[in-house]
This record gives structure tokens, sequence and C-alpha cells, in this order.
């Protein structure tokens, strides 16, 4: 746990969530559809990318309702979006480069608002789906 509060955990998945938000932004721009957010198995894939690694379900379930209750991503109907706040968080960072994204963005939020407990849960078979979906995607080379 940091100074602030915030959990190193908490610092992965909200970068994971950037990453995962912005590749499926420009994926849905290319292909001139909507907007709508990442995936579990998007949000797996981006963590799994940065720490080569997938958060347990009770993990990623603790992260997203912390980051979630502060305001910094929101989660509706399965889909991750970086919040407003979490935007500002992500810009207003020093830039180190992914290699150390995590570390830096744990120093920023326990320099921000405190953790939250928003009301979120993240079922074994929701979990068990996004993770085969992962990694069908990955023995598919996508």
């Amino acid at each position: 746990m940091g100074v602030g509060g915030w959990h190193w955990n908490d610092a992965w998945v909200f970068v994971s969530a950037v990453i995962a938000e912005r590749l499926e932004r420009d994926r849905a721009m290319h292909a001139a559809l909507p907007v709508s957010g990442a995936t579990l198995a998007d949000l797996l894939a981006a963590a799994d990318f940065l720490h080569h690694s997938v958060p347990s379900r009770e993990d990623l379930e603790e992260s997203v309702r912390r980051l979630s209750g502060a305001g910094l991503i929101t989660v509706d109907d399965d889909m991750f979006e970086v919040a407003p706040a979490g935007e500002q968080l992500w810009r207003t960072r020093p830039f180190s480069g992914l290699s150390s994204a995590v570390m830096t963005l744990q120093a920023q939020l326990n320099r921000g608002p405190e953790p939250g407990d928003a009301d979120w849960t993240l079922d074994e078979q929701a979990y068990a789906a996004a993770l085969r979906e992962y990694r069908l995607r990955l023995a598919d080379g996508r």
C-alpha cells in the first residue's frame, strides 16, 4: 500500500484500463464504429502486456471498486472506460514510458483522491469467460 492508500494493483488495473480503452477507441475509429469502451478481455490483455500476468478475479474486483469509487474509471455493462478524472490523472502524470507507468501512476494516485468503494462485483463465470476470450485471441495472434 502506498502513502495515500492506493495499492500497486490499483495502478496496474488503471494503466491497463487506459491502454485497453485507447486501443478499442482506435479500432472503432478506423472501422467507423461507435466507441464503446474496453471489455474485460481487453483489460486482461492490457494487464498481461504490462506485467506478463493477469490479475486474479479478486484483485481485479477490489481495484475496480477502488478506482470506480474514486471516480477514475466507469464500468457499465462490463465495458470499462476511463472517467474524466482518470483522463486528467493520466494526462498530468510525469511521462515515464510504459515500462515504469504503473509505478509512476501509483505515485500520482497517492497524491490524488482517496480510494473509493464502488458497488461492483465480478462473478467467477464472467471472469472465466473473459479469460477464455483473451486466451483465444492470444492463440489466434490477435
